[in-house]
């Protein structure tokens, strides 16, 4: 018995790894997360326990991954984007291990990387960015980033779970010191079908964003300037929104 943390990608079903595929289709039990698609679930054995994470908080999670573990049940604990980027599988990790069931983290294809590369936007670039920081957006209301450092990082900034405090992140960025002209995009629901998303200069991206759903990133930074080089022909269609001055 194993209890597996898997990576689920970014939405777009056809991005979980093929080992984490493998582990879906032979589990005894599948704890799953709101955002995970329908059709990973529907992947697993029919005679298998399928439990949704909605309404089932940290804690109590932590204790059923280790109940189901002590069952002797192959369990796949199926996370979006990878269990170890803002996913809490660090969390769930520890909690197995202090009670001695056996685990294994199964990476997935994390949104940092994905989800902008939806929208056409890389986000490193010889010669624009070398370098990536990322930070929560739940921690924005705070004290825990320091918006000195984060104005004065270069490269590229990516905020996740950041929609809802957008005009706040963007306000102290600029505060702290932060260029207000420098390119930024949301990307709502990236990799899905109905992904959106939007681009301006950092100054007015709260505005542009406004009715954008959430899961969304905020990535901030020169490489945003280069989606409309690097898209292909027509992905930048009926699923993508731009501001006219961005």
């Amino acid at each position: 018995m194993t209890v597996y943390l898997v990576g689920a990608g970014p939405g777009d079903p056809g991005l979980i790894t093929a080992k984490g595929l493998d582990l879906v289709r032979s589990c005894d039990a599948l704890v799953y997360d709101v955002l995970v698609a329908p059709e990973l679930v529907e992947e697993a054995p029919e005679d298998a326990l399928r439990v949704g994470r909605a309404g089932i908080g940290q804690g109590e999670l932590n204790e059923l991954l280790v109940a189901l573990g002590r069952q002797g049940l192959d369990v796949v604990r199926l996370k979006g984007g990878d269990p170890f980027v803002f996913g809490r599988g660090g969390e769930e990790a520890l909690a197995l291990a202090e009670a001695g069931v056996p685990f294994e983290v199964v990476p997935g294809v994390s949104a940092f990387s994905a989800v902008p590369a939806s929208a056409g936007i890389p986000i490193t670039h010889r010669g624009v960015s070398a370098q990536v920081t990322l930070v929560s957006g739940h921690s924005a209301s705070g004290d825990e980033l320091d918006y000195a450092q984060l104005a004065d990082t270069p490269g590229t900034l990516v905020v996740f779970m950041g929609l809802a405090q957008l005009p706040a992140l963007a306000e102290r960025l600029i505060a702290a010191g932060k260029d207000g002209r420098t390119p930024a995009a949301v990307v709502s629901r990236g990799t899905h079908p109905d992904g959106r998303w939007v681009a301006a200069e950092l100054h007015e991206i709260a505005a542009v964003a406004a009715g954008l759903r959430s899961p969304a990133l905020l990535v901030v930074g020169d490489v945003v300037a280069l989606r409309t080089r690097v898209q292909s022909p027509g992905a930048a269609g009926e699923h993508a929104v731009s501001a006219a001055r961005a």
